[in-house]
């Protein structure tokens, strides 16, 4: 688990109803949607936000299931046993909670698709100070009345309809201070569980204690399954998310890096032409190598392939390949592109720098950087540098290049 003790938050996760209303004939959290049950829908939301530090699940009483369900989670959580009414749950599930909790959120597992964006909101309303409880709700579009209580003909007449500006749909999470929650549900002691049947709202007894409770925005993902019909529109909604995040997924292309080293020697061969960057340089002595020893062309070709991940310089222009004996370094560096191409990758750019002491590069930089540029068919660019005289580049020995390369999967 996280630690972060000074701006720890807990969480109860009241999963323990058995949702009557649902008809399912198991607890409401063990329905499954999209192949997953509510609980774990709950739960693995809850995990994605830091700052809660604790989760506890109440679970339906005497009923091992759920507790097998969650088992994989490890110690990311701890269960509890329920009660008879919803407010019995919380109350044992605020018993399992760590002294260090400095917020304590209840969140209900019928509310599985609460997104961490809420959660996030709530807990940053409860870090304000502002009030000593927080909870989401949404703004009521419908008109609400209050309604007499019905005769004994059963009728119904509207006592009241108050101004829909004023009326909100309260969701959860709900978050409070830790010593306030406490307080709250201490005042529950003379309770009947007749009474504490009526309690379903955890922020009505924080406000009965003298608290005051701050509303912040809902979210209607944030929605409560109650009802058969509920279960559809669930399956519907994480269908929707799927595909949110699969069309996210295609089109973010996000980039692959690869690097490449490349060491040669100067040749001990007066006569060998030095050939680097792809320009012939008459006035030094070349690199040895199997090919005409351009360690800048060479190293490129071998980010390219890291990027792609499909081998190094040796899988595809090793000693044993005779048709690459001498090969120019440009005649490579355009054969590893079109592999690299091959493999389903576009190039974004190629990056070297060079450290010798010759040739002198300075001046003819930008020719490099246009030859390379060509090979590839993508940006190219190439500097150079000194070792202050240390090692083999410094005493004029050999040469080291280090590439670096960008490619992207192309798209289908």
């Amino acid at each position: 688990m996280k630690q972060t003790p000074s701006h720890s938050s807990s969480l109860i996760l009241v999963a323990a109803g058995m949702g009557t209303r649902l008809g399912a004939g198991i607890p409401k959290a063990l329905v499954k949607v999209a192949g997953k049950t509510l609980v774990e829908h709950a739960i693995d939301r809850i995990l994605m936000v830091e700052e809660i530090t604790e989760i506890i699940v109440v679970t339906p009483a005497d009923d091992p299931r759920m507790v097998e369900i969650l088992a994989p989670y490890g110690t990311a959580l701890r269960t509890v046993g329920g009660g008879s009414s919803r407010a019995d749950s919380v109350r044992r599930g605020l018993r399992e909670v760590s002294d260090h909790a400095r917020n304590i959120l209840v969140h209900d597992a019928a509310r599985a698709f609460a997104p961490v964006e809420l959660y996030q909101r709530v807990i940053d309303a409860l870090n304000a100070g502002e009030a000593a409880a927080v909870i989401p709700a949404l703004a009521v579009t419908d008109t609400i009345s209050v309604v007499e209580p019905a005769g004994e003909a059963g009728v119904e007449f509207i006592a009241n309809t108050p101004a829909r500006s004023t009326l909100r749909a309260v969701q959860t999470p709900q978050g409070f201070n830790a010593e306030a929650l406490r307080q709250a549900h201490a005042q529950l002691d003379h309770y009947t569980e007749s009474e504490l049947e009526k309690v379903t709202d955890d922020a009505s007894i924080v406000r009965a204690n003298g608290e005051k409770v701050q509303v912040v925005s809902g979210d209607q993902q944030a929605l409560k399954v109650t009802h058969p019909e509920d279960i559809d529109t669930a399956n519907q909604l994480v269908a929707e998310q799927d595909s949110r995040v699969k069309k996210s997924k295609e089109t973010m292309n996000l980039p692959r890096i690869g690097n490449g080293i490349d060491v040669h020697a100067v040749s001990q061969d007066p006569a060998r032409p030095m050939w680097l960057a792809g320009l012939h340089f008459p006035e030094d002595i070349g690199l040895s190598g199997h090919s005409d020893g351009d360690a800048v062309a060479h190293a490129a070709c071998d980010a390219l392939f890291s990027a792609a991940g499909i081998g190094d310089l040796g899988t595809h222009f090793g000693v044993d390949r005779e048709e690459f004996a001498g090969a120019s370094g440009v005649r490579l560096l355009t054969e590893a592109a079109r592999l690299v191409r091959e493999a389903g990758f576009e190039i974004g750019n190629v990056a070297v720098q060079f450290v010798g002491r010759r040739p002198r590069f300075a001046a003819r930089r930008e020719e490099a950087n246009q030859v390379l540029s060509e090979a590839i068919g993508a940006p190219a660019s190439v500097s150079a540098t000194t070792s202050d005289g240390l090692g083999y580049e410094g005493d004029g020995q050999g040469i080291t290049a280090y590439a670096t390369a960008l490619v992207f999967a192309q798209h289908s």
